[in-house]
Order: structure tokens, then sequence, then C-alpha cells
């Protein structure tokens, strides 16, 4: 049976990582230990026979599809659909942060995002919506081939949901190092294997949660 094989990534440690701030689609760059990071994946997969690299279009990811690019002499293409949740208007800043500026949403936790969310941002459904399409259209284009996805914590989390058939509510018990390698295979018959999860070479077991 044909199937067509997803090396699914997430990028490399951010520069603000230790300061625990939400990001989502604040752009910001990955440190050199990130940069690392992708350069040991890239190594991992320079033998594998993948035909294709996609990214989000945020920098983190780019930088990080950029170096796996390079060692497999591919030239990454940039999708907008895997950018990160929107965590609107506490994008950049750190809960303490976030919970000062609007007192009124004090109560929010992101563990409830499968039924809410921050104003001005995605909950984990609008989250799926956006990115699962995206993610099944480049496996049609490629069918029958190997392909690689930068992308980051949340984006990962929701592939990984709909691969494996969870309800989202799951979101947050899947782990997502940074640099850290998914594997999933798509067969012809709708069914979906996740044959790796969050491993690779950079795993750490750090808590880097959405940021």
């Amino acid at each position: 049976m044909e199937v067509t094989r997803l090396y699914l990534i997430r990028h490399g440690q951010v520069i603000n990582h230790h300061e625990c701030r939400y990001n989502g689609h604040f752009d910001v760059d990955i440190t050199g230990k990130g940069a690392g990071q992708m350069e040991a994946l890239s190594k991992l997969l320079s033998d594998e026979p993948i035909k294709a690299v996609y990214s989000s279009d945020l920098m983190r990811a780019v930088k990080g599809a950029e170096i796996i690019g390079r060692a497999l002499n591919l030239r990454p293409v940039k999708v907008h659909a895997l950018k990160e949740l929107n965590l609107g208007r506490w994008e950049g800043l750190t809960r303490e942060e976030a919970v000062k500026k609007f007192p009124e949403e004090a109560d929010f936790t992101f563990r409830n995002l499968a039924t809410s969310k921050v104003k001005g941002g995605e909950s984990l459904g609008e989250l799926t919506e956006r990115v699962v399409p995206a993610v099944n259209d480049i496996m049609k284009r490629h069918r029958g081939e190997s392909i690689c996805v930068v992308a980051h914590g949340g984006v990962n989390r929701v592939v990984l949901c709909d691969a494996m058939g969870l309800p989202i509510e799951n979101f947050f018990r899947i782990e997502q190092d940074y640099g850290c390698l998914n594997i999933i295979d798509y067969f012809e018959d709708g069914v979906k294997v996740v044959k790796l999860l969050n491993g690779g070479p950079n795993q750490e077991m750090e808590v880097t949660g959405l940021y």
C-alpha cells in the first residue's frame, strides 16, 4: 500500500525562551543553540529520501527549514497557514504582563483553549481548521514521497491529534520540545500512523509550552 511520510519538526530554541513569553505570530529569531538543533536534525535527515521541505513563514521556522534544506539540497517553501497559534493581544507578553495589562482576563488559562481564546486570538478548533487542511494538501501533492515540515509546538500538536484521532482537548498532553522530530505515515486508504513522537537528536525533556 502506498505511503506518504511526513517528517514533522518543531523549530529550534527561540531567543526569548527563558522569559516564557507567548510568541504566537510574534516573529522571534532562534538562538545559536536553536540553529545547532536544526543542524543536528539536518544530519539525521540527510540520508532520508525527502523530496520537499515546507515551513511556517515565521522566522524561527524559516531559519530551521533553510538549514535542513541546505543539507538536502532543497529550497524550502513557506506556507502561511502553518503559522503558530494566534495568541491575540497576549502575544509578546508573559502571563504576568498580560494579566496586569488585561485584568479582565486574569482567570484565562491556555489549558482551556479547546473552548475559549484570548481576545483577538484563535481557539484550538480554529487552529486545527487552518493547519490540518494545509498539511493534507501538502501530503496529497507529494503522494508516495517523503517530505519535511518545520513548524511550531501548537501546529505540530494539532497535526498529531488529527493523526492519532485524539480530541483536541488532548492538545497539552503531547510534548513538543525545541528541535524535536515526529514521523507520521499517511496511507492511501486514509489511515495515519505516528511512527515517532517528540524524538530526534535534540530531545532534552525541557518544558517549552507555546513559546
